[in-house]
């Protein structure tokens, strides 16, 4: 048997379908091969073909890798190189940290352009352009606010216009505040602005509504205290209205009061309106005394206790008022514990004793039956002592007189004439009885001394001044009746009882304040 061998791969021209054979076909060495046994050729052939399809393939996922990466990455170093002017860049943090520092430097650069202090905004949050800071600024300035009020409050220009200031000058505006009023409001109470209308501003007008004080009311009571508007509703504004109402002052007159003076509403019951009225008490004025002068004259609270009131009442001791009269002269005039009183009184004093020659006890006298004589004026004053000296008294009748009666250092001079024309013509009595009883010009001409001269001139009845004038309708009606006359009802010139402070009036009835046990 013949044996032929090869030295190369049969037909070779199977291998052109890839130019580059792997290292795998060139490593078969077939020797071997007999031409005659086909099938195990065409199977190493198709073995070949399928190794050279699979690496074919995975060289060509490998290089479409290789370009996806490489593009990948050049994609970025574009990126890097265009900067953050494209589309796609973000800024980083120190980036967004630096651009806030920059807008907020110009910020302020353009506020202590105009003159605001920037010092206390620091943290708060602010516009991040000059522009809409220039919008806040302006709409302060329409209100009325100038410069020197945002520096008293710099903290205003946090606010929004939009999201803050016109809602909550709109409610405002629709309570019935007037416009004129913002600026004033709002230089007392800026911080108005932050607040919100539904959380904080419309409770409080609940609560006032609550406390009987009419709706008409309630813009005036805003305007006179905006100050009202940041209470809360649990503090201090109910506790002050529970005390007032467990001293006596009666439910159905808290809204009138507080009309008048809502300060009341900020005041703290233990520092200040309990000690006001314990020390009125110590004076001699009953508490429901109190509690009525407190509904006639609620401003008296505001007086403070150390800087004015216990000064005052020593002044009133240094004077000669008595002790025992002090409360009578609070009760007639509060007003004289809350004023610069010191001076008055050294004013007052020097005059009457210039004119009268009215000494040191007797002005204290006067004092005790009319304490508003230390807010009287010198030129009216003087005029009522030249009617006097036109009528015919002396220096001491005169003297006498005003002790006597010290309104008349204060009645209508007009009405004074007619009662003395009256008194020299008709009555026609010596001027010692208006000595002894000055009050006579106190009376009404028409209604009063008239009428009664009248009656006791028909029945034939010698009385002086006093019993005549001094006592009720009923009570001269009972005098009528009388054969002769009492000495001890020969009244003098009235005086203040401290009894009318507590009756009770005519308009309630006992069962207000049978409801308030529970605040005594």
């Amino acid at each position: 048997m013949r044996i032929i061998s090869y030295t190369g791969v049969t037909k070779p021209s199977l291998l052109l379908v890839h130019p580059e054979l792997p290292a795998l076909a060139w490593k078969l060495q077939l020797t071997s091969i007999s031409p005659q046994i086909p099938r195990t050729r065409e199977k190493l052939v198709g073995l070949i073909t399928r190794c050279q399809h699979s690496d074919a393939g995975r060289t060509k996922a490998t290089r479409y890798a290789d370009s996806s990466v490489s593009s990948t990455k050049s994609s970025r170093l574009g990126q890097r190189q265009r900067g953050p002017s494209s589309l796609y860049s973000r800024p980083s943090l120190l980036d967004m940290r630096n651009d806030k520092v920059a807008n907020r430097a110009r910020v302020y650069d353009f506020l202590r352009g105009i003159g605001i202090v920037p010092d206390e905004l620091d943290g708060l949050e602010l516009p991040v352009t000059v522009e809409v800071m220039r919008e806040r600024v302006d709409f302060l300035h329409s209100l009325g606010l100038a410069v020197e009020d945002i520096n008293n409050y710099p903290l205003v220009l946090g606010c929004s216009v939009k999201k803050n200031m016109i809602p909550v000058l709109d409610y405002l505006g629709k309570l019935g505040v007037r416009k004129s009023t913002f600026t004033d409001f709002l230089r007392r109470y800026p911080q108005v602005l932050h607040a919100s209308v539904v959380v904080d501003l419309a409770p409080v007008v609940q609560y006032l509504q609550g406390m009987d004080i009419k709706p008409d009311d309630i813009p005036r009571v805003l305007e006179r205290y905006p100050e009202l508007m940041g209470f809360k509703l649990e503090g201090t504004m109910s506790t002050s209205v529970a005390y007032l109402v467990g001293i006596g002052v009666a439910r159905r007159e808290i809204g009138g009061v507080l009309t008048r003076y809502p300060e009341i509403l900020g005041m703290r019951v233990g520092r200040v309106i309990k000690p006001f009225v314990e020390y009125l008490e110590n004076l001699g004025i009953p508490r429901l005394g109190v509690a009525r002068l407190i509904e006639k004259r609620p401003h008296i609270l505001g007086f403070g206790l150390e800087e004015r009131v216990k000064p005052n009442i020593e002044s009133l001791l240094e004077f000669h008022v008595r002790k025992e009269s002090l409360a009578s002269v609070v009760a007639q005039y509060p007003e004289i514990i809350g004023i610069d009183l010191k001076p008055k009184l050294v004013s007052q004093q020097s005059s009457l004793k210039s004119v009268i020659d009215l000494g040191p006890e007797d002005f204290g006298r006067v004092v005790e039956k009319m304490p508003q004589v230390v807010s009287l004026s010198d030129k009216p004053m003087m005029k009522h002592v030249d009617f006097l000296k036109n009528c015919g008294f002396s220096m001491e009748q005169m003297r006498k007189m005003v002790t006597g009666c010290p309104q008349l250092l204060a009645l209508n001079l007009d009405i004074m004439k007619l009662s003395f024309d009256f008194f020299q013509k008709e009555m026609q009595r010596p001027l010692d009885d208006l000595v002894a009883f000055p009050g006579f010009f106190t009376y009404a001409l028409e209604s009063t001394i008239k009428p009664r001269h009248k009656m006791v001139t028909r029945k034939g009845l010698k009385c002086s001044l006093g019993w005549l004038l001094n006592c009720s309708d009923e009570k001269f009606e009972q005098r009528m009746d009388y054969d002769t006359i009492e000495m001890d009802e020969m009244e003098s010139s009235p005086s203040f009882d401290m009894n009318t402070l507590t009756e009770p009036r005519s308009d309630e009835s006992g069962s207000d304040y049978d409801s308030d046990d529970e605040y005594a």
